[in-house]
């Protein structure tokens, strides 16, 4: 038999547990409602569930693991009150913190990203990148669990946002729909590299700008305009933009 042919068939035959999906998406759901709005006996429901994911996926010391989570909701919980701070401060959009924790799909994203970067942290496999594919499946925000974000991160309208892995983000900074925080080459050998940009504090992204490279650094306090295309870094302090002509002019006979 060649030996892709028996790979295939070994992977043809294998079991997988695809209902997990169904149990994190909830497990998910929860941790988000008990960080804002926790009921009696939540939380050991919430550990509960945890340890039935963990066994399914054959960790070790899940016990351990969940409580070390546990010890992080309350600093998760005051970087996302940071988070919704930053919202109602610059969306004109945004009228009260209540409206941000119930109607703004950036800060679920965010909120998602936050508790899945904290079990990424602790090297459990898997459920962290469930967990982000459920917040993405909802918000289309794709944000790696693996990526390190600063403080009063802001994500207006959020559709179409992709940070990889190994980006890192520091405080202050506002990112718009469509914006790509990626590689600039995908190969499996990159794996423990550094593959995506580092976006200093006080930068603003605006819609459908791409930023890729692990070395790509864009500078404090810079602005960078709608649908540039960035592959190398930026000094702090820049304005970067795209320029490209539209003609505007009135109609004459004949011409549509």
């Amino acid at each position: 038999m060649e030996p892709c042919n028996e790979l295939n068939n070994k992977l043809t035959h294998k079991k997988y547990n695809i209902r997990l999906k169904d149990v994190v998406k909830s497990f998910t759901k929860d941790l988000f409602y008990y960080l804002f709005d926790a009921h009696d006996d939540e939380l050991k429901c919430l550990r509960k569930t945890f340890l039935k994911i963990a066994d399914n996926f054959k960790i070790d010391n899940g016990e351990a693991v969940w409580d070390a989570f546990q010890g992080k909701f309350q600093s998760i919980r005051e970087k996302l009150d940071l988070d919704a701070i930053a919202v109602v401060n610059f969306d004109p959009a945004t009228k009260s913190l209540e409206e941000v924790y119930l109607a703004c799909p950036g800060f679920y994203a965010i909120s998602i990203y936050r508790l899945s970067h904290e079990l990424y942290v602790l090297n459990v496999p898997i459920i962290p990148r469930m967990m982000s594919e459920y917040v993405h499946g909802i918000t289309g925000i794709d944000i790696h669990p693996g990526a390190t974000i600063g403080d009063s991160f802001f994500v207006d309208h959020g559709t179409g946002i992709v940070i990889g892995e190994t980006s890192i983000i520091k405080n202050n900074v506002k990112i718009f729909q469509g914006v790509t925080l990626g590689g600039i080459q995908v190969k499996k050998s990159l794996e423990s590299t550094k593959r995506h940009p580092t976006i200093e504090d006080n930068v603003t992204i605006y819609a459908n700008a791409t930023i890729l490279g692990g070395d790509i650094v864009i500078g404090a306090n810079s602005t960078i305009g709608a649908n540039v295309w960035i592959t190398e870094s930026v000094p702090e302090n820049s304005l970067v933009t795209y320029q490209t002509e539209i003609k505007i002019r009135p109609k004459k006979n004949g011409i549509r």
